[in-house]
Formats: C-alpha cells, structure tokens, sequence
C-alpha cells in the first residue's frame, strides 16, 4: 500500500521544477489527464479480467502498462517526442488520443477523445515528466485501500482546483454537497443531472446515496450506471469530474464536455428531462457572446447563475426534484432576475431555503443560499432556516471549512419544522417583487449594559484615538 498523500506532496515538487508549468491551474490540469490514463489503464486491466471479450480502446503503444510501468522506461526527449508528436508517420499520444474512435466501444473511445482535446501537455522536461509517471505507479487503483485513501487526497486536490480557480469557478464543499443529495433522496432509477457539473460533487454524492440506501444487487448497479448524468465545459475541471466518476466504480460515465447553456432550449422535450437536478452553477461568470440569445426575450441576461436557472426548469420533469446554490444576488433584484424568479414560484413549489454563512464557500466572500423546489405546483409556503457558525468561529477557511455534522440541527428539523431562532416560513403573497433576499425576523439582538464608568472609559478611549490619528495626518501633511 503507498502512502497516497507523500506520493501527491513528491509530485507537486516535481512539477513545480519544470519550467513549462506555469501555476497551479496547469498542474492541476497536467496532473489531470496523466492520473486519467492511469486510472482509465487501471481500470481496463480490472475489466479484462472479469470480462472476456473486453479489449481497451487505447492503442497498445499508448496504454499506461506498455510505455508509462517500466521506472527505467522511455523518459528525456524521447518521452517528450512519444506524448507531443504531430508527424504523419508518428503520431503521439496525444494527437492519437485526440482521434481514437471504436467501433466495439464508441462511448468509452468519446470519453477518451473528449479528455484530450481539451487537455495539454505543459512540461518541458521528459526527466521530470518520468519521475511524476513513477509516482503515480506507487498507487494501484485496483487496491481498495490505496483507492479509498487517494478518494480523500482527490478531495483536497479538487480543493487545490478551487483556489487556482477564476472568476464564478467555486467548489462546493463535501458537506454542502452531502446535504443537499440528502434532503433531495435521488432514488435507483431516477436520472439525475448537474448541468454544471464541475469536479462532479453533487454526482458523487447521489451515487454514493443511492448505492447506500437502494443498490442491493447487480440488476440494481446496472440501473444505477445508466442514471447519473454531468455536463461541463471547463477543459481541467471536466477531466477531474470524469476521473473523479470513475474513481467512484462509473464503469462508462455519462459525462460530456459541453456548454449547457448553448444548448437549444426550444428544443429540450419530455425524452431530455430528468427527475433530479443538484447544481451549483457558476455565478458571476462571464458567458460567451450570444448565448443569451437561446433563451425566451423575457429571460434573456449576461448572468450565468439565473440562465442556468431557467435552463434547469425547463430540463426537470414534472414532480421533479431540485436542489441549487445561488447567490443572494440571483435571488433578489429586478428585471430579468424577478420575472426569473416569478416563473420559478409559479412553476415550482419552493419549499426551503438554506442560509448560509458568507465564507461558506472560501475563499469565495459572496453570500449564498441552498433552495429546494418540486416543480409541478406553485409555492405557497417558504420555509427558511439560517444556518449559523459554530460556537466561537468567527468564519469557515481552508483550515476549518464547513463539517456535515454541523447540518445535524436542519435534518433534525427538516420532517418537523417549527419556527424558532433560525427557522422562519413566509407566505409566497407576502413577497414584494418575488424577492426571496428574506432576513431572519427572529434573530435575537443581544442588548449590553455598561456601567457609567464604563462608557467614560470607551468615550475617553475613543477621543484619544481620534487625537492620535489627527496628530498623524498632520505630520504626514507637513
């Protein structure tokens, strides 16, 4: 058994020493498609074994075993000639890679080709690149325990992929996703979907929920594989979320690299939708140009959250099941954000709304709210709930993010709600302009009485640090 997380601390080292890698955001994305081959290869040799008939659509020259297993192996140049060659007579990795179809196989050769053509090969040094090759070969990812452990460091790598991330790229903690599957209960044999799917949180997440809770025989898996649907369009983010599905036993993830919101809303039909929906989509983000333009006129915006909104209704079934993230932005304003939101309380049951801290989603600072809908009736009733930090923690950071078991007061809560210090329920006809930005009316003001002596102390304290400032500003004028 390795030691999975000194083996990601070595290849972070190494990485950092190769002059072609230029920041996190490609490291990670490097570190992307290698661990992909690996674990893909890993994989191929598991399913050879139990599958008689199965051959890998990866060209033997290009399978991880035959060129990547041997520590004394191809490395320097001739490594480097074996992953970037373009010749006619001698085409790499990648732009084999970039190619590969199957007629034995077609969906697993697309996810294949998908991974490489929105991935790049960023070192310069084929010695490092080998040294990296022969640590990932520390960790076999057909060993339960070493998969177990690297399902943890992945974690954190996913973490690493939000802090070198850009603008409206936010990843949704463990417990956040955990929660939300949880309170939705995708069922064996309902299709769920993220449109924006990201490092695939929420659909780990339902798998590992419905696996717990309804797969209990083999028929029961089958059903399971074909139920679990992610769309994105983020090149280094896409290639995570699919290693991270197969990680999780998705033998063929239904995973694709695409743009949601280019796609034809007019055109989405009964065939197209799904039963639950778990999506945090990205706010704040830039859209490409146009794109507004697939959606009604009246919906029509530059803001990627409340786009992704309407795509979303129209994706889920009648009685479907959803539960979002958004910003306190897309849940108040006026215009397009409250005809949005109109369309959302006539068309759907909005029946809670979390609340939650400002850092929640760290480093991230904007404020954010988990809703919970039932498309099919219209919301008469909110119930919201203001989840509160720990004792003591004055905000959530990279050394103490947000635990799931702090969300044990809202499950408890969830099947008997009653009003109290951070639960509410408001009527849909109390909202003015369908704005949902709704502060908590219990929040107890704690009232401090100070002494006289007191208050002549905070005074003569605070005049003394007006004096102070003056004198200051004065000298620096002078």
């Amino acid at each position: 058994m390795a030691n999975v997380g000194a083996v990601i601390s070595s290849i972070r080292n190494i990485m950092r020493q190769d002059r072609g890698i230029s920041g996190d955001a490609q490291r990670l994305e490097q570190l992307g498609w290698m661990l992909f081959l690996k674990i893909m290869d890993d994989k191929d040799q598991e399913l050879e074994i139990t599958k008689d008939d199965y051959i890998s659509v990866i060209p033997e020259k290009f399978q991880w075993r035959t060129w990547a297993t041997d520590a004394e192996g191809i490395t320097g140049d001739d490594l480097l000639e074996f992953i970037d060659s373009n010749a006619q007579d001698n085409k790499g990795l990648f732009a084999t890679l970039r190619e590969l179809t199957s007629i034995a196989n077609p969906k697993r050769a697309a996810i294949v080709k998908e991974v490489f053509e929105g991935s790049n090969n960023y070192m310069k040094s084929g010695y490092e690149m080998r040294k990296v090759i022969n640590k990932l070969n520390e960790v076999d990812f057909n060993n339960s325990e070493d998969k177990h452990i690297f399902g943890d460091i992945y974690e954190s790598i996913l973490v690493e992929l939000r802090d070198a991330g850009n603008k409206g790229e936010y990843y949704t903690p463990r417990a956040v996703t955990q929660l939300m599957t949880q309170m939705i209960d995708p069922k064996l044999g309902e299709k769920v979907l993220d449109p924006a799917a990201g490092t695939g949180g929420f659909l780990t997440a339902a798998i590992d929920h419905v696996r717990e809770n309804y797969v209990h025989t083999v028929e029961d898996e089958h059903q399971l594989q074909k139920s679990i649907t992610g769309w994105e369009f983020k090149p280094v983010a896409y290639v995570l979320g699919l290693t991270n599905l197969i990680l999780h036993e998705m033998d063929i993830p239904d995973y694709h690299y695409m743009d949601s919101l280019k796609k034809e809303y007019n055109s989405i039909g009964a065939k197209d939708r799904v039963d639950v929906i778990l999506a945090n989509p990205p706010f704040g983000a830039s859209i490409a140009d146009g794109v507004e333009t697939n959606f009604p006129a009246t919906y029509r915006c530059k803001e990627s959250a409340d786009l992704f909104v309407i795509l979303m209704l129209q994706l889920l079934k009648p009685k479907g099941r959803w539960a979002i993230v958004l910003p306190d932005g897309s849940i108040t304003g006026d215009g397009v954000k409250a005809r949005i939101r109109e369309k959302l309380l006539t068309d759907c049951n909005l029946h809670t709304i979390i609340r939650l801290p400002q850092s929640t989603f760290f480093p991230a600072t904007v404020s954010t709210n988990l809703l919970f809908f039932e498309k099919g009736s219209k919301t008469k009733d909110i119930w919201y709930y203001e989840h509160k930090l720990p004792e003591g923690q004055k905000s959530y950071s990279k050394t103490k993010p947000i635990q799931f078991s702090e969300f044990r007061p809202i499950i408890d809560w969830w099947n008997n709600r009653k009003e109290s210090e951070v639960a509410w329920k408001v009527n849909v006809n109390d909202l003015k302009d369908w704005d949902l930005d709704i502060k908590n009316p219990n929040t107890q003001i704690e009232e401090i009485a100070y002494s006289t002596e007191e208050t002549l102390i905070a005074l003569k304290s605070s005049f003394e640090t007006s004096k102070n400032i003056i004198s200051e500003l004065e000298t620096l004028l002078k």
